[in-house]
């Protein structure tokens, strides 16, 4: 339906859109507009699960294959907290350097004929003529900013800091490490993403309560002391490995506190918001990606299926509006469990851990964790029973009936 689209915003989400709508309609006159420059990106690693890499499959089997190969894979989460070691099995999880996506993203835009302008940075101002321009530019949204009345843009600040960092260290698995500090806890998750920032490498964000973070003098050391800081802090789980981070123009760490963005609506007459400009999730939940090409892809197929523009962008927002409401509320009580981590973490290790896997629960914050736990497992058995009685049971019943005397068959 759409004859030409603008993409403002060269990320996942408007680089995968591009793709999907030359796929969809070859005849499609696309263009994506990115301020940056080609090849930079201010990201280390992103993870994603398997369900997303059997969707690009779907869709696009060339740039799935290729950010297939270009990724780690870990089956475990790993804990550490006070010197001890957990280990727990998990899904499959998967970590790709950002770097890399955006590479493979723009190699495949490019052969199916898409424009990418670099460098080229779009305003409220001087938006380019098209049927659809798409509003990809992220949580710092310029076009949505402009329109911000109309949208319902509502942003939530957590409390605790944080800060994404690279590392040279290669995580086997994804890591969780707890440190005690006279000032608080401060704690790291750890993750490899292979290609991308190098043949080997890893991102670690760290995060901590505000009063630990102002301790310490996180808040007023320079970015090369303040890391030196936390690679102390975390030399056991780093392995002597040192960690890199980008300084701000003051000269100071990058320390945020996250942001967490809903729209009333995401879109106006002939404009539509995308990814990170349209929604914001915990990165504790490892979502942000997944999402953003998800909504790329209800996007493109909205598109594709109505032929009126207000239709397709009403049917893509009612449609993820609905999927987004259970990974939203999985983030939300993600990133309370890590600021009410004190009423936790002096459980046991293997409990402390379980209940660390079980932080998406909208249960767990009314009931004492000890007895959480106990419940949790309770029900796990339970269901372990269940699975078993729906296999074995008609097995049995065949066996029983076999066995029957011939009276009562």
């Amino acid at each position: 339906m759409c004859v030409k689209v603008a993409c403002v915003g060269g990320g996942p989400a408007g680089l995968y859109l591009a793709i999907l709508l030359k796929l969809l309609d070859p005849s499609h006159d696309v263009t994506v507009h990115e301020r940056d420059p080609e090849g930079s990106t201010y990201g280390w690693g992103v993870t994603y699960w398997r369900g997303l890499l059997d969707k690009l499959h779907e869709h696009d089997p060339e740039s799935a294959r290729a950010i297939d190969a270009s990724s780690v894979r870990w089956r475990e989460g790993v804990a550490h907290v006070r010197g001890l070691t957990t280990r727990r099995p998990g899904d499959q999880g998967h970590g790709i350097g950002r770097h890399r996506l955006l590479e493979i993203l723009a190699a495949r835009a490019r052969s199916l004929g898409v424009r990418l302008e670099f460098e080229h940075e779009i305003t409220p101002e001087n938006l380019p003529t098209a049927d659809l321009v798409v509003a990809a530019d992220g949580v710092h949204s310029a076009l949505r900013t402009r329109h911000a009345d109309h949208f319902g843009t509502e942003t939530r600040t957590g409390r605790n800091r944080y800060i994404w960092l690279g590392t040279s260290k290669v995580f086997d698995a994804f890591t969780f490490a707890f440190v005690e500090t006279d000032q608080g806890w401060i704690w790291c998750y750890g993750y490899g993403y292979g290609c991308g920032f190098g043949p080997e490498a890893g991102t670690c964000v760290v995060e901590c309560a505000p009063q630990t973070w102002t301790g310490l003098g996180l808040d007023t050391a320079a970015e090369a002391d303040g890391r030196a800081l936390l690679e102390k802090l975390f030399a056991d789980v780093l392995d002597g490995h040192p960690l890199i981070g980008r300084a701000a123009p003051d000269g100071r760490a990058q320390w945020l506190n996250f942001r967490t963005l809903t729209n009333r609506t995401w879109h106006r007459d002939n404009l539509v918001l995308l990814g990170d400009a349209a929604h914001t999730t915990h990165y504790s939940v490892g979502a942000g990606t997944t999402l953003a090409l998800e909504d790329a892809l209800a996007l493109a197929g909205a598109l594709h299926e109505h032929a009126a523009l207000p239709q397709a962008l009403a049917r893509y927002e009612q449609a993820r509006r609905q999927a987004l409401l259970s990974v939203q509320s999985a983030a939300r009580y993600s990133a309370e469990w890590y600021e009410n981590l004190p009423r936790y973490i002096n459980l046991p290790p293997q409990q402390m851990f379980a209940l660390l896997g079980q932080r998406h629960s909208p249960l767990l914050p009314y009931l004492p964790p000890q007895l959480y736990y106990r419940i949790d497992r309770a029900a796990g058995r339970l269901e372990a029973l269940r699975r078993l009685k729906r296999r074995l049971g008609p097995k049995i019943a065949r066996t029983v009936h076999a066995r029957a005397p011939a009276s009562r068959k």
